[in-house]
């Protein structure tokens, strides 16, 4: 017997033994349910062809072949991926709407006798569900925000944190960005808009509302990638943690961390040329020189020094954000890593949320 369900909280979801999303990869590529597994009944191109031919020719030719097409593809799903699924095989099945695609999959495996769940509504209910949370007037997070100046080792506090069992949301890990001009990861392109709201999503959905949350203070852009209004809204009246540091030990710092941009001339090049127009052509002529010089210590100063602490200092005005504490490392280094995340996580342990028991 075919189930259906249009609950997709996380104890629902933890409820099936797979969530496969039967549309095309080109779909899934720019959002999919957290975890879950494409199963396509419809490759990209096929996809295309019977369309083509729905709109071009006739609707019943597209329905003849789209069926053949997908028939050999359910049958290679069940000779490949789902060959080793047993009898008590629990799936859930989505298409983009709950219809044909998800359908035709959901029919096979009722005959097959797995106790199958179609999603109704499809991909198109998970973005309703992420969307309510993440376009909301105001989040219900209690946020506290870990500033500091570039190279300050914000990200890898924020690691150091969460193995403390301190509540952390790593927004550009989220992204696939390192939150500014040198940001972009080499070998890991950015997520679509959409699944980065996914992503963030799950990531929120498993706070403990009773407990704040420490996330990385950014700006509402981190690369190309924004963030959800609600989820801004809550950093917006956040209270700071703030990191500081001497700037040659930030550079060092910044130097390591950035070592593979350091490594690629032309991607360092280009991210130079992105620096805003009120630096004068000659600062940044000199910058660019200490890049092609491979002065990557000498470069990551310089450009703290006159272009990331200047910025940095504007945007804490404008912000004028209430701080919870201040926190000074003699160096970015690992053992001091370690006894900032004790000082911060004391400070968030004393944190009160209002109206919390």
């Amino acid at each position: 017997m075919i189930r259906r369900t249009t609950d997709l909280s996380a104890t629902a979801r933890a409820g099936f033994d797979a969530i496969i999303d039967v549309r095309s990869p080109a779909e899934f590529a720019q959002d999919h349910i957290p975890g879950a597994i494409n199963l396509p009944v419809l490759d990209d191109a096929e996809r295309a062809e019977v369309g083509t031919l729905y709109v071009q020719q006739s609707k019943f030719l597209a329905r003849r072949i789209g069926a053949a097409k997908v028939a050999r593809n359910i049958a290679a799903h069940l000779d490949g991926p789902l060959k080793d699924r047993d009898g008590s095989f629990r799936p859930l099945v989505h298409c983009w709407r709950g219809g044909q695609r998800s359908g035709a999959m959901v029919s096979v495996m009722d005959q097959i006798g797995w106790p199958v769940t179609v999603l109704d509504g499809g991909y198109m209910t998970w973005r309703r569900t992420v969307q309510a949370a993440l376009y909301a007037s105001a989040g219900p997070w209690q946020v506290v925000l870990l500033d500091g100046g570039t190279g300050s080792g914000k990200t890898a506090l924020l690691e150091r944190l969460a193995a403390r069992g301190v509540q952390t949301i790593d927004l550009e890990g989220l992204a696939a960005h390192r939150g500014s001009l040198f940001g972009a990861l080499i070998d890991r392109p950015q997520p679509a808009q959409k699944l980065f709201e996914s992503r963030l999503f799950t990531a929120l959905e498993g706070l403990d509302p009773a407990r704040p949350v420490v996330i990385e203070a950014e700006s509402s852009r981190i690369g190309a990638r924004t963030v959800p209004p609600a989820l801004w809204a809550a950093m917006g009246r956040a209270g700071v943690i703030e990191l500081s540091a001497p700037v040659e030990a930030r550079a060092a710092f910044s130097a390591r961390v950035y070592a593979d941009i350091a490594a690629d001339p032309v991607a360092l090049e280009v991210a130079l040329s992105r620096l805003p127009r009120h630096h004068s052509k000659e600062t940044i002529a000199g910058w660019k020189a200490l890049a092609r010089a491979g002065e990557t210590g000498a470069l990551a100063a310089a450009l703290i020094a006159g272009h990331y602490d200047p910025a940095y200092r504007r945007m804490s005005i404008a912000r004028d954000r209430p701080v919870l504490g201040r926190i000074e490392m003699a160096e970015v280094s690992n053992a001091e890593l370690d006894r900032a995340a004790g000082e911060v996580a004391a400070l968030v342990s004393s944190f009160v949320i209002p109206g919390a028991a």
